[in-house]
């Protein structure tokens, strides 16, 4: 479909009208609503004339009576035995050597050891955790693991994961 003068012209016509580019499309019929909307827009043509539906918007600007709705303050609630307890120790900063006297860089590093990554990944003395895992499956030993999936706080349920996405399948 090319864009013909009186094809232009009539579009130039609806736009200013305050059709939408999509009732804009039906009439000139053979074109989509991305065409019509790309061609308003390399035609530069300016916002509209009157909206395209005048009765729903004046609808809305009739209803101004609001009613307020106030609520009596509630009882200040209590922490939840979990938020309440004291916090576990905080994780082990450095590395766990192995048994031969070296770190855990990525090329050591097996199913049963620590992920997590300790030191700037861009330096020679990056290295990971390398302490035992609960679990094969997991990736973290236990004291990291409490760093990377907290409580939710929200809804008191469920965990939320702050490290890698727990969810996401490990390739094999």
């Amino acid at each position: 479909m090319a864009w013909t003068e009186d094809r232009v012209e009539i579009l130039t016509k609806l736009w200013a009208e305050g059709l939408s580019a999509s009732q804009i499309a039906k009439q000139l019929g053979g074109v989509t609503r991305n065409a019509v909307i790309g061609k308003v827009h390399r035609l530069g043509l300016s916002g509209r004339a009157k909206p395209s539906n005048p009765s729903k918007k004046a609808a809305r600007k009739t209803s101004t009576t609001r009613t307020r709705v106030t609520r009596k303050p509630s009882a200040p609630r209590k922490p939840s035995p979990a938020v309440a307890a004291t916090p576990p120790p905080p994780p082990p900063i450095e590395a766990k050597p192995m048994a031969n006297g070296k770190y855990a860089t990525i090329l050591t590093i097996r199913d049963h050891m620590c992920k997590w990554p300790i030191g700037d990944p861009s330096q020679s003395e990056f290295r990971f955790c390398g302490r035992k895992t609960a679990d094969k499956d997991e990736p973290y030993c236990t004291a990291h693991s409490r760093v990377a999936y907290q409580p939710s706080r929200r809804r008191g349920g469920g965990v939320r994961a702050l490290g890698p996405n727990p969810t996401r399948r490990r390739l094999k």
